[in-house]
């Protein structure tokens, strides 16, 4: 009898050490809502191993284990754009003519600087011992801390993004593009990207990525020279709030979600997996080994390296050859699920296409092993029709159609 009990308790034993083995692996491979407590990320800034997020109504909030918890600071009730930190100051930039905050103590206690009349500030970044603020009339520029706040030559426009590259301040404008000053704003020179509202921008040495939208050809743009020459990278429909580097990846938060390229915007892919529902990503950030997305709900957060290396396999076994299941369901609203089959490793690639035969979507574009694959499409950015979805490996191709009813 006692033999039989141990045995039973072996089994239950070993059949919990799965399930809980199941689950972290599951909750690691997919986005997690943080312990926000009203937390949402407008804005993002690091200052030692603290986060500070910036949030709509609820003021600045900080999190001390990399955004698993999140504290409200004693600034609240308003609503923060922009965040940026310089020495052991951090400065939070507002809306509604509140002009920019300052915290000398983690946020502990922040003071209002003289610059209170601006409706927006909207990007802040830091050169120096210089602080610079994008704001609705142009870019402002402080070099006491924020104690004072002088308009630089750049008094006009809406200045939705600031970057530093080498010695040049880069500004993104509304309508007008992306800027430059290599003498702290002194003078400004715009780019030949010049008619576009430029709403993100990212550095890597001296790389410049710039995120776009409303209208026309949005999406990434990219500069080797300091803003000369750009090309056009992807995203073509995508609005780009957000874009953070890690390597050589490109992480874009958009109104779609979270895409990444691992080629430098040649391929984009979808990596939503466990947002509950598509929304807007508002800003991004990269701390150790996680990825941080900022929306108007919540903050989530990702394994970096799990997401770099994520196959969204559901079989491990070889199937005969390759295979394009029809989604389910079909028709759908919003989303719906591609199967597809892999008889041997290789480049694969899914993407889905309109009636006109334009692709839309980029869902797959990456090595993949051997197996049974399943991803998501979210149609919600786009109207009622038909649709294609064509799956491309190792010289295969397969076509399926697809009906979305809203």
């Amino acid at each position: 009898m006692k033999k039989i009990i141990f045995k039973l308790l072996f089994i239950i034993s070993a059949i919990l050490v799965f399930n809980s083995t199941f689950l972290i692996r599951n909750c690691q491979s997919q986005w997690v809502q943080t312990d926000e407590a009203g937390a949402c990320g407008y804005a993002f800034a690091l200052l030692g191993d603290n986060i500070f997020a910036g949030s709509l109504y609820f003021g600045v909030f900080r999190s001390t284990n990399d955004g698993i918890n999140w504290t409200q600071t004693s600034l609240s009730n308003v609503t923060i754009y922009s965040l940026a930190t310089l020495g052991n100051n951090i400065f939070a930039g507002m809306g509604n003519g509140n002009g920019v905050y300052r915290s000398t103590n983690n946020g502990i206690n922040w003071t209002q600087t003289v610059f209170s009349y601006c409706p927006n500030i909207n990007a802040l970044t830091t050169f120096g011992n210089n602080i610079f603020a994008g704001t609705s009339y142009g870019i402002y520029l402080s070099t006491d801390y924020g104690a004072n706040w002088n308009p630089t030559s750049l008094y006009y426009g809406y200045a939705y993004s600031l970057a530093v590259c080498g010695n040049n301040i880069i500004a993104g404008l509304g309508g007008s593009g992306v800027h430059t000053s290599s003498n702290n704003g002194a003078n400004w020179t715009p780019t030949t990207l010049n008619n576009k509202t430029v709403l993100s921008l990212a550095i890597s040495g001296n790389n410049i990525y710039a995120g776009t939208g409303t209208s026309g050809n949005i999406g990434v743009y990219f500069s080797s020279n300091n803003g000369r020459k750009w090309n056009h990278i992807g995203l073509t429909y995508s609005t780009v709030f957000a874009l953070a580097l890690s390597g050589n990846n490109i992480f874009a938060g958009t109104n779609a979600g979270v895409y990444l390229s691992t080629n430098n915007g040649a391929n984009w892919v979808l990596k939503n997996q466990g947002f509950f529902g598509i929304f807007d990503v508002y800003s991004l950030l990269i701390k150790d080994n996680y990825i941080l997305a900022g929306t108007s709900q919540a903050v989530w957060r990702r394994n970096l390296s799990e997401i770099l290396t994520d196959e969204q396999s559901i079989s491990s076994e070889i199937p005969a050859s390759y295979s394009l299941f029809q989604n389910y369901p079909n028709p759908f609203n919003p989303v719906t699920r591609i199967g597809y089959e892999l008889p041997r490793a290789g480049v694969v690639r899914l993407a889905v296409y309109d009636v006109m035969g334009r692709e839309i979507e980029m869902l797959v574009n990456e090595r993949q092993a051997a197996g049974s694959y399943e991803v998501t499409f979210d149609g919600t950015r786009f109207a009622s029709g038909v649709y294609f979805y064509r799956l491309t490996a190792e010289g295969c191709s397969e076509t399926r159609k697809m009906i979305l009813i809203r």
